[in-house]
Formats: C-alpha cells, structure tokens, sequence
C-alpha cells in the first residue's frame, strides 16, 4: 500500500506540538514524552500480572462482526494473569480492548502523568489495551472523533493511519466505524479491492514508552509484533463538525444500527458489507472519471 513512514521527534515543545500537528492534523511520534513516568521502568507484563492477576477480564478475537453481538460487547473473560501467561506463551488473537483497569487497580494512576502538551485531555480513567503477539485491531476509526494520544509499553506494535479524507477508499461500512472484515491490510487483495491502491496512509513500528499522536477521525489498525499493552489518552475534537459528527455517532448511529441488527439479524451485517463495496467502487469510478476527464 502507499505508505510513508510517521513524522518522529525525540522530545517537542507545547507550541511546536500544537502549531505543527494539532492544527494541521497530521500523525507524529513522540519518543521519550514517558522517560520520567514510573511506568517507563514498570509498565510491564509481570508488573501488571503481579497487581492484576486476579482481575477478571473482558478478551475480544478476530470473528466478524455478528448481529447477535451487542456493541464492543466481549467474546470472553480470564483472569488477568492466566491472559498474561497466555500472551507469553504462544500467539493468541485473544485481545483486551479499551478496558479500564485502573478502575480495577487504582495503583496504576500513580504511575503515569498527565502529559503537558497542549491538548486539553479528558481526565477520565485512562482505557488499556493488551494484544498476544501477531494479534490485529480490525480497521477502524474512534466513535468521540478524538485526539488520541496512544502510549505503548512492553514490546512492539506496528500502527498503520489513515486520514479522514481517505475514507472513500477504505471499503466503509454503513452505519458503522470499520472497514470491511475480511480485507486483510497486511496483504490487501487488490483484485477483490482494486480502491485500496488508491488510498495513501501513514505506518510505524511503537516500542517501549512511545507515544503516538493520532489526529481527529483517523483510520487506524494496529498488529502487536510482540506481547504489549498501550494507554490511549483523549483530547475532544477541535473541529465543530467532527464534534458533530461524533455526537452523532454516540447518540443516534450506535443506536440505530443496534436497533437494525435486533430487527433484521444477520441480514442487517449482510446488507451493510456489501453496500461497502457499493459505495467504495462507486467512489472509485468518479475519482477515474475526474482523472480522464
């Protein structure tokens, strides 16, 4: 795919932050805004075994969407240090998806800080997340239309973007914040969908203690290389109509497409991949005919 490697710079001031990615709302990796976090020393699978272990909770795979499925709701539950010996033993696409351990675990909060960066983050609990090595976080962009600041600790994780304006390329599902499921971005099979080669993206490889800055609305998939865990911090969209479209989002296609999947079933799901592909092709066609015209 077109690809272009993720902006990178070691520290950066409030100003420079703001000035140069905030506003123009491009993607960029901070790589030591975590070293005088206690989590840069801690943050690590047998820390959190050894405070978490006996926590139950939620664990999400790969199976496709269903319409018997609530929203995000899990596929499982474990223990947390049974999940950890799981990571550490062997690949498992069994994932921990924006869960609020520090809920569970109050200790957590006293490890890392609120960064001072410019962005006004919403001081809620942070949301982890946990993968097993060659685990993947589907295609998708975040329903709030947040600026994500997403920290990643113990191993590596490959994080690949797609800005907003790209959305007509990416096999969109109606009603829904992800692209089609079985389109497989590590090996995109262009004769099934010839638009992904139209749509240009951004990727990088996270390691221990850094921090990647998603902009507003983007597509973003995720692969852990390694066993991992990440924190996603929030800021509110700056931009009135993302906040508009977020609101929409929370309060009316959540809801709707909730309501459709109970009403119609599995039909629902049916419907809405294939207008996927619809509406994707479609917008392949007049991007050509702009092109020869």
């Amino acid at each position: 795919m077109k690809l272009q490697q993720i902006q990178r710079v070691k520290k950066i001031s409030k100003s420079d932050f703001i000035s140069q990615y905030v506003k123009k709302q491009i993607p960029v990796v901070i790589e030591e805004l975590t070293e005088d976090w206690p989590a840069y020393h801690k943050w690590k699978l047998n820390y959190i075994k050894e405070i978490a272990g006996d926590t139950v909770v939620p664990l999400y795979d790969n199976r496709p969407v269903n319409h018997e499925d609530g929203f995000n709701e899990a596929h499982t539950k474990m223990k947390m240090g049974d999940y950890i010996n799981l990571l550490e033993s062997k690949p498992t696409n069994y994932r921990i998806f924006l869960y609020n351990l520090m809920k569970e675990v109050p200790t957590l909060k006293n490890d890392f800080l609120w960064p001072d960066i410019g962005l006004r983050l919403v001081k809620q609990l942070p949301m982890l997340f946990f993968g097993g090595e060659n685990s993947r976080v589907f295609m998708h962009y975040d329903i709030d239309y947040s600026n994500i600041l997403h920290f990643h600790f113990h191993g590596e994780k490959q994080c690949m973007l797609f800005a907003p304006d790209q959305s007509k390329y990416m096999y969109k599902v109606p009603h829904a914040l992800i692209s089609r499921e079985d389109i497989d971005f590590d090996n995109p099979d262009y004769v099934k969908f010839p638009a992904l080669e139209n749509a240009e993206g951004f990727i990088t490889n996270l390691k221990h203690g850094e921090m990647l800055y998603m902009p507003e609305g983007y597509w973003h998939y995720m692969k852990y290389l390694t066993p991992g865990f990440s924190m996603s911090l929030r800021s509110f969209p700056k931009s009135i109509v993302n906040l508009s479209k977020a609101a929409y989002n929370i309060f009316i296609m959540r809801h709707f497409d909730i309501l459709m999947r109970k009403v119609k079933g599995q039909k629902w799901i049916d419907y809405k991949n294939e207008k996927a592909m619809q509406n994707t092709h479609g917008n392949l066609e007049k991007t050509f005919l702009r092109k020869v015209s």
